[in-house]
């Protein structure tokens, strides 16, 4: 399926490794240019040679933090008119909310919900006025499944999904759609740092949480970044601009509901 979108400029933040830079390659395969903001220079340079070599698109990197303003200058700057958005935040290690801090929350909150809104402000009136956009936020299957371990996540990224809930339905008659991607298990990096955040002294190894937890999906495995990425690219095709608003789970069938 042609997806329509080649030549099209996608900005993406957290795209130089795991799921979003899964996303960020679906897109460049199919003719998309990305610019792709991260704060880890060296991480993010080779992610970005790599997705050249492999698609021969432009690939832009930004050596940048989302979650404050310069980082969202930068970002801008380098591609001021984007088609399409990415929001992508790593997730905080899992932990006691009685061990949180009033800073650990604000620093959750500006990850995973002000600084994707922050992005949406700075770019979805371009896109409306372009009568063109597509923009996804990678949260997680907690918003609809919390897990007690991940509650700065769940809090989070709970607000970005309300918020994003409203404003969708007001953007779509201008062919600008706004979903959330709500990924499961997947073999990443931040699966790893998520289960070497729950190992305890005594307790059961990395290797044992990690199979049990891919015998516990019904799919009896993770999911592979790649998969995550072709759906992220058709949500931002020409083909997909009457899905708006949604919450699209991306969990190998581990959520136990009908809605």
């Amino acid at each position: 399926m042609d997806l329509g979108i080649a030549g099209r400029k996608a900005l993406l933040s957290g795209a130089s490794r795991g799921l979003g830079k899964a996303c960020a390659m679906a897109l460049a395969k199919e003719g998309v240019d990305v610019t792709i903001v991260a704060r880890t220079r060296d991480v993010l340079e080779q992610a970005c040679d790599e997705i050249r070599a492999a698609t021969g698109v432009k690939v832009t990197p930004v050596v940048g933090d989302i979650t404050k303003p310069e980082g969202r200058q930068a970002a801008i700057a380098a591609c001021p008119a984007p088609d399409i958005l990415l929001n992508n935040a790593d997730g905080p290690v899992p932990g006691d909310f009685r061990n949180w801090t009033r800073d650990d929350w604000l620093g959750a909150l500006d990850s995973m919900m002000l600084g994707p809104i922050e992005m949406i402000r700075l770019t979805v009136d371009g896109m409306m006025n372009r009568r063109f956009g597509r923009i996804i936020n990678i949260v997680s299957r907690s918003v609809k499944i919390p897990q007690h371990e991940l509650g700065l996540s769940n809090g989070a990224r709970s607000g970005l999904v309300g918020f994003v809930g409203g404003l969708a339905r007001q953007t779509v008659e201008h062919n600008v759609t706004i979903n959330n991607l709500l990924p499961g298990i997947f073999d990443s990096d931040g699966q790893r740092r998520h289960i070497e955040g729950m190992l305890v002294e005594g307790g059961k190894s990395f290797d044992e949480i990690w199979q049990a937890r891919a015998a516990g999906n019904p799919a009896k495995r993770y999911g592979r970044p790649p998969e995550l990425g072709a759906y992220c690219a058709f949500i931002c095709s020409e083909h997909a601009g009457f899905v708006t608003g949604q919450n699209l789970l991306v969990d190998g069938g581990s959520y136990p509901g009908t809605f």
